[in-house]
């Protein structure tokens, strides 16, 4: 996946009513995430760009392949935020954050995450990942397990070498979107054209990215191999449409972590979070706060 090609043309309508209308209660000082400040935490593995909003328990939003925290639909970003301090950053590489040394890995993007929750003494925050995303928050539910209170996993595949991957011409051509979708998939590039602009990840940084996600597709990952060890409490949620990380791969991982909750959304892609934002976001909100599902 490669954020550039969903940025629209300058000039394009943001559609951010309900965030606009909530934005007061996000937090002191700052009236949107696209308007939040870009920090820079010095951890342990260097430093790391991220941006926080809201107030509440920590959430911490881990991202996918290829992409910077400008990704982050603001609709979500700000519907969570309405009960937690959401902190979304970029991985190694990307953005303001320090690349990680060689042999590179999804489990060292994980101590990366790791180190950075110590450095903002996040304590123990709740942690949604998206894509490969997913799999780092996997890998820090695994390898950190003190830091992680709650789990969401959205269109993420298991690190067990049970993983049905597309074939590559598939993958190539197909979309985070589905066809019949194109609203949705407007409104997402309306929404996130609303963030200042911010460099692509290189292609070098998404080529150690994809090495990285292959060893654990195929069970080569060692955190990967041990995902039935997550304690967290642990939502799944994709698309049953996704073209990129079919449903296979979702009930495979409901089946490893323990008591995992495998929630999908009709005729929705691997993009279901921003395709269906408000109704994910009430999802999200529900179970971290521990109730049934709305």
């Amino acid at each position: 996946m490669d954020m550039r090609r969903y940025l629209p043309a300058l000039g394009l309508a943001i559609l951010m009513v309900t965030a606009c209308s909530s934005s007061q209660s996000l937090a002191p000082g700052t009236r949107s995430v696209v308007s939040a400040p870009v920090r820079v935490a010095h951890t342990r593995l260097g430093a790391v760009g991220y941006r926080v909003i809201g107030s509440g328990p920590p959430l911490v939003l881990v991202m996918g392949y290829g992409w910077t925290m400008e990704g982050w639909d603001p609709r979500l970003v700000h519907a969570l935020a309405l009960h937690h301090r959401v902190v979304m950053f970029d991985n190694s590489g990307v953005g303001r954050t320090q690349e990680l040394p060689q042999p590179f890995s999804v489990d060292a993007m994980a101590d990366q995450t790791s180190a950075l929750i110590t450095a903002l003494g996040l304590g123990r925050p709740d942690v949604l990942g998206w894509s490969m995303g997913g799999t780092i928050a996997q890998a820090l539910a695994v390898l950190h397990p003190a830091q992680v209170r709650r789990l969401v996993l959205c269109a993420t595949y298991p690190g067990s070498g049970q993983a049905v991957i597309p074939p590559v011409a598939d993958r190539l051509s197909a979309s985070d979107f589905p066809a019949n979708q194109a609203s949705a998939l407007n409104a997402f590039k309306a929404a996130i054209a609303e963030y200042p602009p911010a460099p692509a990840a290189s292609s070098g940084t998404k080529g150690i990215q994809g090495l990285a996600m292959s060893d654990w597709q195929t069970g080569s990952d060692a955190a990967g191999r041990q995902t039935a060890r997550i304690s967290a409490p642990t939502l799944i949620a994709d698309g049953t449409s996704d073209q990129l990380d079919p449903v296979a791969n979702d009930r495979t991982l409901a089946r490893i972590i323990p008591g995992a909750t495998l929630v999908l959304y009709p005729d929705a892609g691997h993009a279901f979070l921003f395709q269906d934002w408000t109704r994910f976001a009430a999802l999200v909100n529900s179970f971290l706060a521990g109730n049934p599902r709305p």
